[in-house]
């Protein structure tokens, strides 16, 4: 297969997958999920994949731009007859810690609902819980670890060139090294639809532009330490008074 038939065919794929997932969001997630009440296996499974798929369909996009920084690597070494790392297999490896991520968070919901801190229609009415979370976000932000995860994924390059091996098992190894310094960068912030509700399309997208934007645009630790304050002000504001509930969770 041609050089750039590789590279369109790896951007149509992902491209394919954000929109297939965005499209599951918006008329499938809403319509087939039921309040959680029993939590039987089957429950469990549909809220995993429920995640899983919310994590692809949000995750995406902000890694395009490293993805196809590996396809380009890739396209060099291919074009002087040197061994590659499969780019898809990177991305899968990348992928596959969000799934890890989602199955956690899962687990973290059903233990949240047992403790009754969170309802069957998943969203916490507890005050105490929402303004801890958003605190905890908030200084989360400004941790070291956020800061250098963030670091990490606005500029993949030295963790691509230190961790770079060839073949399969290599790209799935790649892709799980970056993923992981993803998660480290954004976990928390998927943990806020705990708050605003889960299957709340309006904050998933704003969370999802808040991740895009921290990863890719310039200046991006001033939008984190922005964003971490915002959230502190939020949870002061909470406490003081119940009008910030309507601001994050739907009525």
């Amino acid at each position: 297969m041609p050089i750039y038939l590789n590279r369109l065919l790896v951007f149509c794929s992902l491209g394919l997958l954000i929109l297939l997932s965005w499209y599951y969001m918006l008329y499938g997630m809403t319509m087939n999920m039921q309040p959680v009440a029993s939590w039987s296996t089957s429950d469990i499974m549909l809220l995993f994949l429920m995640w899983g798929i919310m994590m692809a369909g949000m995750m995406l996009p902000s890694a395009l731009p490293v993805i196809l920084l590996v396809e380009r690597i890739n396209r060099q070494r291919q074009q002087r007859q040197a061994s590659y790392t499969p780019t898809m297999f990177f991305a899968g490896g990348y992928l596959l810690i969000w799934t890890l991520y989602s199955l956690a968070i899962t687990l973290l919901q059903w233990w949240l609902h047992h403790l009754d801190l969170l309802t069957a229609m998943m969203v916490s009415e507890n005050k105490l819980f929402i303004g801890t979370v958003l605190i905890a976000a908030g200084i989360y932000q400004f941790t070291p670890l956020k800061q250098r995860c963030l670091q990490l994924c606005r500029a993949p390059l030295s963790v691509i060139s230190s961790s770079w091996s060839e073949g399969y098992y290599g790209a799935i190894k790649l892709g799980i090294k970056h993923g992981q310094y993803c998660v480290g960068c954004c976990w928390f912030l998927m943990a806020l639809l705990f708050v605003t509700g889960v299957m709340n399309l309006q904050w998933i997208l704003i969370l999802s532009l808040i991740v895009l934007a921290e990863k890719t645009l310039p200046r991006g630790k001033l939008i984190s330490n922005l964003l971490g304050l915002v959230l502190i002000l939020l949870a002061l504001s909470y406490f003081s008074g119940p009008s910030i509930q309507a601001i994050l969770i739907p009525i």
